[in-house]
């Protein structure tokens, strides 16, 4: 199939996009396009118009901050995967990279993009729920800020206003001085959306203790999920597997996973439980590994 017929326009800044946006009816902001053009061309998307923010440059960007870092939406994610400053601050973003899409898919597609169209395997978007970031947009004039936790809805659903285009993600740094991160999902194939994803940073103490952990299941319900009852659960104990097992098995019992052709309810559930007992593990020995070192 062809998409349907549309008008394109390229923004010259930020300033002339939200203009734009808030003047015209139906009209979608494009970037990378590795998830909208797809949609178009299966008519699951008809914007009668399309705003090209890719070349705005003031939204390409990986800035530290005292906090941790801010990442501009239009930053193509494949940086992501090289950048220095990531693996050091947001150690979980730079292990999940690889596994977003396609090398190709990575060269164009955007940080923005994946977060603005909440596929609920989105590996960036899992991550920014896993660790509780903060997403800014700009709506005429005004800057906005929501927390990722706020900000996914359902499946390609957020509570982005229509009006207004998404310019950057904070994710916070850990100061703590042992952590471990881990990250594990199935697929039809490598690189194929998830049926099911895991994403957990852990912080240990000097004598391996747990003294903080978050963990976040993608690809599993509707929009990706942080389960902080298995945080509460394991924070202060040494975290062993099968306490951990029963935790996160606990935390998902209440949960509607999603049910399509590709997985049942039922096997995303215990493949979820799974999974995030693996990303727990891989995290607390990756966080003893840099004790060690």
């Amino acid at each position: 199939m062809k998409p349907a017929p549309f008008e394109y326009v390229r923004a010259a800044d930020l300033d002339q996009a939200c203009a734009m946006l808030a003047a015209g009816d139906d009209t979608r902001v494009i970037a990378g396009g590795q998830t909208l053009v797809p949609l178009m061309a299966m008519r699951l998307a008809r914007p009668k118009r399309l705003i090209d923010i890719a070349r705005i440059s003031d939204l390409a960007f990986v800035r530290q901050e005292r906090e941790g870092i801010a990442i501009g939406a239009t930053t193509r994610q494949c940086v992501l995967e090289r950048d220095a400053v990531v693996r050091a601050a947001v150690p979980l973003l730079a292990k999940v990279m690889p596994f977003v899409g396609h090398a190709a898919i990575r060269s164009r597609g955007t940080v923005g993009g994946s977060l603005a169209n909440a596929d609920p395997a989105a590996e960036i978007a899992l991550v920014a729920v896993t660790l509780g970031a903060t997403l800014i947009y700009r709506q005429g004039t005004a800057s906005e800020e929501i927390a990722a936790s706020d900000f996914f809805l359902g499946p390609m659903m957020t509570a982005l206003p229509a009006t207004a285009c998404l310019t950057a993600v904070r994710f916070p740094r850990w100061a703590d001085a042992r952590v471990g991160v881990g990250f594990h999902e199935v697929s039809a194939r490598r690189s194929d959306f998830a049926f099911a994803s895991a994403a957990a940073q852990v912080a240990l103490d000097d004598s391996g203790v747990c003294r903080r952990l978050a963990l976040g299941i993608g690809a599993v319900a509707a929009r990706p999920l942080r389960l902080d009852s298995v945080a509460t659960a394991l924070e202060g104990t040494r975290v062993e597997l099968p306490v951990a097992r029963a935790v996160v098995r606990a935390a998902l019992a209440d949960i509607e996973p999603l049910c399509d052709l590709h997985a049942s309810a039922d096997y995303r559930r215990r493949a979820a439980t799974s999974l995030a007992v693996r990303a727990i593990n891989d995290a607390c020995r990756a966080a003893e590994a840099a004790h060690a070192r």
